[in-house]
């Protein structure tokens, strides 16, 4: 099995995640000890007992999502003994290129919690609530979208965000400028273009105040060399150089998340067959769009994560 772990980004948030593994597994629960500590918040609390919108707010779901990633790749490695060592790629969708580097040994657990709950504050207040927007375009091509988002810019930044598996292209910017690319879609006869329900425009221009925010906090983050190569999100290729993974981190932030070119090296070039997803199943959706003949796993639960210890060593 040619294997690499995956980590999902904003959305797969959901009240009571990762409670069931803090339960059962020690080691689980000491990453969540370990992430409330470093942010000098129950987070863990919020994860399992709500309320959800609080939950919601990007400067909780971003380490929390990334707290319940890590907590399955420990309980993978402590009690089945499965290290990330045994994929030959990482990689994570916007906020999880940073559960993918925490994973693969390159940034701590403490230091990964701390730079996400600064990055969701500095998206947040990068623009002014109801200036920004974003939209889906389903069942578009990518020429569709960069036309689209080409007719949209003439109201102001308007561009690509997210390329994240085939007919689903995600477009952001000034509100008018979104408005503006969804008529275009529309009359382009894109198959369904509607904004999202999304606090900020991520990964496009208007994040450059967030991006400035991260390039000096990250500047001073303790980074090394990943054990297992990171395919980054704005370059869709593996990378292993500390210093690089520093900056693409900071160019993610305004720059688009090429995830559907990312799985397609993988699957291709990368020889990857299974796709293990740590703590979602968005990402493993996706991929039977990207990759129908690899095989995506989502580890979520106990349950999950003892079928797929067992299934590597059968």
């Amino acid at each position: 099995m040619t294997l690499a772990f995956v980590f999902p980004g904003q959305g797969s948030q959901a009240v009571g995640m990762g409670q069931g593994l803090a339960e059962s597994f020690p080691e689980a629960r000491a990453v969540f000890d370990e992430v409330d500590a470093a942010l000098g918040q129950k987070l863990s609390a919020l994860m399992w007992d709500g309320p959800a919108d609080e939950l919601t707010l990007t400067e909780n779901a971003q380490p929390a999502i990334m707290a319940n990633s890590l907590a399955v790749m420990r309980v993978l490695e402590s009690e089945f003994g499965v290290s990330v060592s045994a994929a030959k790629f990482v990689a994570g969708h916007s906020l999880g290129e940073y559960s993918a580097l925490c994973a693969a040994g390159a940034l701590s657990l403490s230091d990964a919690a701390r730079l996400l709950k600064l990055r969701g504050q500095a998206m947040q207040k990068a623009v002014p609530v109801a200036q920004g927007a974003m939209a889906a375009l389903i069942g578009a091509d990518l020429d569709q979208a960069e036309k689209a988002a080409e007719a949209g810019s003439a109201q102001g930044v308007c561009q690509i965000a997210n390329d994240n598996a085939p007919g689903q292209v995600v477009i952001s910017g000034a509100k008018a400028a979104v408005d503006a690319a969804i008529a275009a879609a529309q009359e382009m006869g894109v198959k369904r273009a509607m904004p999202l329900p999304v606090s900020a425009p991520f990964h496009c221009a208007l994040m450059q105040p967030a991006a400035d925010a991260m390039a000096e906090a990250l500047a001073s983050a303790s980074f090394s060399a990943p054990s297992v190569p990171v395919v980054v999100n704005v370059r869709a290729r593996p990378e292993s150089d500390p210093a690089i993974l520093r900056d693409l981190l900071v160019e993610q932030v305004t720059g688009r998340v090429r995830w559907r070119e990312s799985a397609e090296w993988m699957a291709g070039e990368g020889g990857i067959a299974t796709f293990a997803e740590a703590g979602g199943k968005v990402l493993t959706g996706m991929l039977k769009r990207i990759a129908p003949d690899a095989a995506g796993v989502p580890l979520i639960s106990a349950d999950d994560i003892v079928n797929f210890a067992s299934s590597l060593k059968g």
